[in-house]
């Protein structure tokens, strides 16, 4: 069996990565937008704090977290727990509710505390923060994981071909060379561009870009590569990785598909994060990264067969480092006709 796949993000290299497990033969093509997703997202998996009033979404996410026990070691998968932090601890209560009635589906969480100084987990955090420590919250470096799944896709016979590449009428792939991929079916995995993508299918897919400007930072002589996730109830998040990098992040901002960094945007991002950790005032700004997240008006994401042989899958906006493997996976059970993992029809167009 032959199958193509549009888009070489996260969830394109993980779709070629377990067809290629299943000894199909895998084409991924890549046009190399500027501002695709992967290549900025933060890096946090914490699904067990948000979509409480989706639990379709909510459970996409948790299995999306646990998929990464799967995949190979590769991808860069490193639990260093999350603080949950705000000024007043009341602030907290909501969340600690909520976890706790989580817990017993979702136990990988691990026991949720109180941290009285939480800076002395994360030393930069404003000293007057309480917090609550999510100990099972992990940290993942979205290229790391794009490139260890495509590169394990190689190893197992997928080809890689760079350009824009177009579907025709009849589900087939054009290259920008003109060369036509013929294939059993096709899976559109382009983030933000995948409605563009289906277009000459004659389907309208309503997603659209969000646009997430970040900031990585270096603390000279810290050890930052245990620091925990910072989530706060309002403002900015903040993580470490090793090198001292830390990363402040990031802007919500609706200005279709300009991938630019803007200074305001910075300024945004800047301003709230020293709110936050005011102890990264001297840090070093090493790098800014953008992404157009993708987002569908529905609110939820798309992981459905939209023509005869064509399977797309977009739409995981905020969430695409934390599913987005097992969402390439769901995608390559559909395109090869088997039933997946999960119940998919929360997540149809």
């Amino acid at each position: 069996m032959r199958i193509t796949v549009i888009g070489s993000g996260i969830v394109g290299a993980a779709a070629a990565y377990h067809l290629g497990l299943r000894g199909v033969g895998v084409t991924v093509v890549d046009g190399g937008q500027a501002g695709a997703a992967t290549a900025a997202g933060a890096g946090i998996v914490c699904p067990w704090v948000d979509h409480e009033d989706d639990d379709d979404w909510y459970r996409l996410t948790v299995e999306g977290a646990r998929h990464y026990a799967e995949l190979p070691a590769s991808v860069g998968h490193a639990r260093v727990g999350a603080l949950l932090v705000a000024e007043d601890p009341a602030e907290l209560e909501p969340v600690r509710a909520l976890l706790a009635t989580r817990y017993a589906d979702a136990p990988e969480m691990g026991e949720i505390t109180e941290v009285a100084r939480p800076a002395e987990l994360f030393p930069p955090l404003d000293p007057k923060l309480s917090a609550l420590h999510v100990p099972g919250a992990a940290r993942v470096d979205g290229r790391a994981v794009r490139d260890g799944l495509l590169q394990a896709a190689v190893r197992q016979g997928a080809t890689v071909h760079g350009g824009a590449a177009a579907l025709t009428a009849d589900g087939a792939v054009t290259t920008a060379e003109g060369t036509r991929l013929e294939a059993d079916a096709v899976i559109v995995a382009a983030g933000a561009w995948t409605g563009q993508a289906c277009r000459p299918l004659g389907v309208d897919l309503p997603v659209f870009p969000r646009r997430g400007q970040i900031v990585h930072a270096t603390v000279e002589g810290a050890d930052t590569s245990a620091w925990p996730i910072v989530l706060p109830r309002r403002g900015p998040y903040l993580l470490g990785f090793p090198g001292g990098r830390v990363v402040v992040g990031a802007t919500v901002e609706e200005v279709g598909f300009d991938p630019r960094i803007t200074v305001a945007g910075l300024g945004e991002v800047l301003t709230a994060g020293l709110a936050v950790a005011p102890g990264l005032a001297a840090a070093t700004v090493t790098e800014t990264r953008v992404g157009l997240r993708p987002v569908m008006s529905t609110g939820r994401p798309l992981i459905a067969r939209v023509a005869d042989r064509v399977v797309a899958v977009t739409g995981l906006s905020a969430y695409g480092l934390t599913a987005g493997p097992y969402a390439g996976l769901l995608a390559a059970a559909l395109a090869l006709g088997e039933e997946p993992a999960m119940d998919l029809a929360p997540f149809a167009v």
